[in-house]
């Protein structure tokens, strides 16, 4: 936290269902009350931090399985959008774009930041291929280089079957546990730049 502060990054609370041994990446059965619970509790801690090293939160973000679950989940993205609301108003709620979470931020008087994904492959309704499937991570930077220039310059993706599936790309995300993650980085942040992009944090 100090040094995402002292070089100027945007912080966000990156929240997870309390799955330590999955990382977060494996679905738990939750109501939406807990649901609301640990989206409190992740935020309030990750923003004590932020404020304890000189800084502020900037937006939130859900991880892994609560991500997933809630982009197609009305009532737990609904959780989501009111505890981040119910905290603090401002903060930006990264969701995946064209899902229940968007929606719900919106509902809830929250700014949504629609997401999308350079380094996994998509399904024909637009959701993540699952990770324990063939093809979900992409692992070639230049089949991730023209997947991202698809979505931001012309709003659509690829999915696994071929079919074009509309999306908006307000913010991206590339995965830190990716093999050749920096490379992946470096390569878009090139590319984007090179077509005319700017590329800059999502700022509260």
């Amino acid at each position: 936290m100090k040094a995402a502060v002292e070089k100027g990054v945007a912080v966000g609370a990156h929240l997870s269902l309390p799955d330590l041994q999955g990382f977060g990446r494996r679905p738990m059965q939750v109501s939406p009350d807990e649901v609301y619970d640990l989206v409190v509790y992740q935020v309030g801690a990750v923003d004590a931090f932020a404020r304890a090293a000189g800084g502020r939160l900037s937006h939130v973000k859900a991880h892994g399985a609560l991500y997933n679950m809630a982009a197609k989940d009305r009532a737990l993205a609904g959780a989501i959008a009111a505890a981040v609301r119910d905290v603090d108003s401002s903060l930006i709620l990264f969701a995946l774009s064209g899902s229940e979470l968007v929606a719900a931020a919106r509902a809830a008087g929250v700014t949504p930041a629609a997401e999308v994904f350079a380094d996994r492959s998509y399904q024909d309704d637009g959701s993540l291929t699952p990770r324990g499937q063939p093809g979900a991570m992409i692992e070639d930077v230049e089949q991730s280089v023209e997947q991202v220039r698809s979505m931001v310059f012309e709003g659509v993706v690829r999915a696994q079957s071929g079919k074009a599936v509309p999306v908006r790309a307000d913010t991206l995300c590339i995965h830190g546990d990716q093999a050749g993650a920096l490379a992946f980085a470096q390569r878009i942040r090139a590319a984007l730049v090179g077509a005319g992009a700017q590329v800059r944090a999502i700022r509260a």
